[in-house]
């Protein structure tokens, strides 16, 4: 029965709900190994790509790739953070994709492998190639340096995007910039609103949402996590007035401001049964945890929340919430990457705390291809390896089994995110 289902969870198609798949990176021909290290959560590994409060202003720096590489850059993945799960992962695909054997990279097959990227990216149907050797079916993709991109148009009709809001949390003033460098104003100006006012602000906040799917985009996402903490207060709209027109608002004003425009997000999401995605754990981790996001949650009974990458490392805290709030679904994005041990665990907590068979899906979260394809089949290893646990134990039958791992690769998210 175990080898039964693992085949099964391997051969099922998937709906990949959540990758970074932008035009600039997955159609970039002139791509090398390191530049897969670099653009990959592996490179997190050498740099956190994101500043905490207490340091200097910066946008999005992935680390640089050397423009004379040698062994002991890639040697400084492979070797010095070679048990790193990011790391694991990435090698992982390489070794299936590019053929490698069990050696995986080394000092001797590196170049020819540096060598054999470049030439795969040269073609512009690789990447289709991988994505269809994965498996997967459709993408969801938050091209977060074009939040307004129609990825269906620009990447294919395989996708579909969400529409990340952070801009529009610190649009308080023209200069004002998300840490992506986004403008809510830009923004408004793309869509052809005149904003002079904070009333003009309002009103541009439903031509934003009511245009989604005109860009073919399902879902809000917000990654204010990595902007601001995740404690949205009643809304206060005196105060977010204060904070609009100025350069430098003072904090609660910031705050007030950003909290009402999430609020009123929020509402227009439910009134639009629109799909509101949160970025949850890591990130400013001071601010990130899940139950900062419960007040919000519990003023919008009528909006679907996404919440994202089991929260980690905060999951049990999670999972308690989407059991108490109906509202709420769980993208298991990201937590799979980041620890598959701790993932093992919170899927079988999942499991067991979760009202309906309904509420899981999971995506790669990945910039490259390469990335993807092992993020998908780490994650089918995974579920295979925990349902085949509770078949063990008796706790579900081999039906029940496929039927839950069938809801989590694909029929979850077609459900959730209305996808034909």
């Amino acid at each position: 029965m175990t080898d039964d289902l693992s085949v099964f969870v391997y051969a099922e198609p998937v709906v990949d709900i959540h990758e970074h798949h932008m035009p600039e990176i997955l159609n970039d021909r002139d791509v090398g190994l390191l530049d897969l290290f670099a653009q990959s959560y592996a490179g997190w590994t050498h740099a956190r790509p994101y500043r905490l409060s207490s340091e200097a202003a910066s946008g999005y720096s992935p680390p640089v790739v050397p423009e004379a590489a040698g062994w002991g850059d890639v040697a400084a993945y492979v070797d010095r953070s070679g048990s790193n799960a990011f790391v694991q992962t990435l090698v992982s695909a390489l070794t299936d994709l590019y053929s490698l054997g069990e050696a995986g990279i080394t000092r001797e097959n590196w170049e020819s492998l540096d060598a054999d990227v470049r030439r795969r990216h040269a073609d512009p149907g690789w990447p289709e190639q991988v994505i269809a050797r994965a498996g997967i079916e459709e993408i969801i993709t938050d091209p977060f340096s074009d939040p307004l991109l129609d990825a269906r148009v620009a990447l294919g009709p395989r996708y579909r995007s969400v529409a990340r809001v952070n801009a529009l949390a610190l649009g308080w003033h023209p200069d004002a910039r998300d840490h992506n460098g986004n403008s809510g104003h830009a923004f408004a100006r793309v869509l052809g609103v005149e904003v002079e006012t904070f009333d003009d602000y309002l009103s541009f906040l439903e031509r934003f949402v009511d245009t989604l799917a005109e860009r073919n985009q399902v879902a809000l996402k917000s990654a204010l996590a990595y902007d601001r903490g995740l404690s949205f207060d009643e809304p206060d709209e005196a105060l977010a007035r204060q904070a609009w027109g100025r350069p430098e608002p003072s904090p609660d004003e910031r705050k007030a401001f950003g909290d009402f425009v999430v609020d009123r997000l929020c509402a227009l999401a439910g009134e639009r049964d629109v799909p509101f995605q949160m970025h949850l754990g890591t990130a400013l981790i001071r601010g990130s945890h899940p139950m900062n996001a419960a007040g919000l949650v519990e003023r919008h009974p009528g909006t679907r929340f996404l919440l994202m990458h089991l929260a980690y490392p905060w999951s049990r805290d999670l999972l308690g919430l989407a059991f108490v709030y109906r509202n709420i679904w769980l993208d298991l994005t990201w937590a799979f990457l980041l620890s598959p041990s701790h993932f093992k665990l919170a899927l079988h907590e999942a499991i067991d705390v979760l009202p309906d068979e309904g509420r899981m899906m999971f995506g790669g979260d990945c910039w490259h291809a390469e990335e993807s394809y092992g993020a998908v089949m780490l994650a089918r290893h995974l579920i295979a390896e925990v349902l085949s646990e509770r078949v063990a134990g008796g706790y579900l039958d081999g039906e029940g089994a496929r039927r839950l791992a069938r809801r989590i690769l694909s029929e979850n998210a077609r459900a959730f995110f209305r996808l034909s």
